[in-house]
């Protein structure tokens, strides 16, 4: 799978202020999310006092695009919004605005979307691209990928460094593990993959990919 070029997604700073948000209302933009991750984000946050959950969220605000009519994008964030909304369905968060779209209707903003590199059109299978119309409408329709559960895995134990900026990282390194040899595995078990997962994602075979360590 060869993803698009893409633009970076701009961090958060003093230029953009935080807006208030309903998860529920944004638009998601890739079609799939490792359940391992959002498992683990609801038992984080079962944890955490509202205050303490309001101030994280506000620490992690979301990049979002909006269009002319004010229908807002998200472009990172998918795991850990997932999770809240599974659990209260009025959950709100912080986000701030990266890009102002001219498009007045969701084909156009696709477009426009797709032309940036902000899309991530592959199914829980690694199938695609989809035509961007494919993607669901709310966070709740994604489907599970237990590739990018297995990455989520390997970033947490530190094979695999964070590269915040750049669009569906975690995604290429699960498209790259696709093309390897692996023991049947789930997001429910990850277990069986792990050991080969490793060795893997430390070879010089995936020192082209972002974020790789095993030259350390």
């Amino acid at each position: 799978m060869h993803l698009p070029r893409y633009d970076r997604i701009p961090d958060h700073d003093d230029a953009h202020s935080l807006i208030e948000v309903r998860v529920h209302d944004l638009q998601p933009t890739q079609m799939c999310v490792g359940l391992a991750e959002v498992r683990s984000r609801q038992r984080d946050f079962s944890q955490e006092s509202r205050k303490e959950r309001l101030d994280y969220l506000r620490s992690k605000p979301v990049p979002l695009v909006r269009d002319r009519i004010g229908k807002l994008w998200m472009v990172d964030r998918h795991h850990r919004l997932r999770a809240l909304l599974e659990m209260d369905p009025e959950v709100t968060t912080y986000g701030y605005v990266i890009a102002e779209l001219a498009s007045d209707s969701r084909d156009e903003a696709l477009a426009a979307l797709q032309h940036r590199g902000w899309l991530y059109l592959h199914d829980g299978r690694g199938n695609g691209p989809w035509h961007p119309t494919e993607l669901p409408h709310s966070l709740l329709g994604l489907q599970d990928d237990p590739y990018r559960s297995l990455v989520w895995k390997l970033k947490k134990e530190g094979l695999i460094r964070p590269q915040r900026l750049i669009p569906y990282h975690e995604f290429r390194w699960g498209a790259w593990l696709r093309t390897r040899p692996l023991p049947p595995f789930s997001s429910a078990q990850l277990d069986p993959a792990l050991p080969a997962a490793r060795r893997l994602t430390q070879s010089a075979a995936a020192s082209h990919l972002a974020g790789w360590t095993g030259g350390n």
